[in-house]
């Protein structure tokens, strides 16, 4: 059944606290579907369910999806979307809510994410899983086009933040898909753009996360102010003690924090773990 025959079999009416646009476009579907480098032994975490067409379409080409959807109201949509498909199931629970560890049960090893993301929760819903998830080794996901280019954004440039570094941290990240905003129902009013990040295990060498998300909320806590009085402002060190820590990384004392490379921010951070400064 095509998408909309199913809402107006429903009788589904779209909630705007969900960001609900669903891609109904099949060819896009199923080219979301390949950048996955889906094999058929491997098992799909969906957040974000919507109508079922990227499920749909997900099932095609993986062992199992399991997806999470936040609004039961899209039940009788479901039912009729995903009629015939048995390698699929969803689960109506918010997946902020839940716990990841209890999540990755339903898994039998590596699973992969491929999700058409709501709008409004975009960030947390990547953070949780970059800095949570044990067994996720792909992340492949539309979003806001915007978003997409502070997730995969160069260091100096304004698109650069903390998402960026938490992805680089962890993941090789990049854009692999324009999506022009037409492809959805109902249309949104900005374009979007499907990131896709490999999980690289010990990509850095990294001490602490904790140690890392502390030196880079301080880095950007002011982003026109450096890197320097930044830290003296958030650690409350010396202008020596904090001039000295950045020589030992080699890094330029007059530097603002926005210009630094993952690299660079791993190394102060695991430097500031070794003086515990942070835990």
């Amino acid at each position: 059944m095509d998408l909309k025959s199913a809402l107006n079999n429903a009788n589904f009416r779209f909630n705007k606290r969900y960001g609900q646009n669903f891609i109904r476009d099949e060819v896009l579907l199923d080219k979301i579907a390949a950048v996955a480098d889906l094999k058929d032994t491997d098992e799909v975490l969906e957040i974000g369910v919507g109508a079922g067409t990227l499920t749909r379409a997900l099932s095609k080409r993986a062992a199992y999806v399991y997806g999470y959807e936040i609004d039961k109201n899209l039940q009788p949509v479901l039912s009729m979307m995903l009629a015939g498909v048995d390698n699929a199931e969803v689960i109506f629970r918010d997946f902020m809510r839940e716990n990841i560890a209890d999540v990755e049960k339903l898994f039998k090893s590596e699973y992969v994410v491929v999700a058409n993301l709501p709008y409004y929760i975009t960030s947390p819903i990547v953070m949780k899983l970059i800095e949570t998830a044990k067994k996720c080794k792909r992340i492949v996901v539309m979003v806001q086009k915007e978003v997409a280019l502070r997730l995969c954004a160069a260091p100096a440039t304004s698109d650069y933040g903390a998402i960026t570094l938490a992805v680089d941290v962890t993941a090789d990240a990049s854009v692999v898909m324009d999506v022009d905003r037409s492809n959805f129902y109902p249309v949104p009013n900005v374009d979007s753009a499907v990131v896709k990040m490999d999980i690289v295990e010990n990509k850095f060498p990294l001490i602490s996360r904790k140690a890392f998300r502390d030196i880079v909320r301080c880095a950007f806590s002011s982003r026109r102010k450096t890197l320097v009085n930044n830290m003296m402002n958030v650690f409350k060190l010396s202008r020596a003690d904090a001039e000295d820590l950045l020589n030992k990384t080699g890094i330029p004392v007059n530097v603002r924090g926005e210009a630094l490379s993952t690299e660079l921010f791993v190394k102060l951070s695991n430097l500031l773990v070794e003086r515990k400064i942070v835990d």
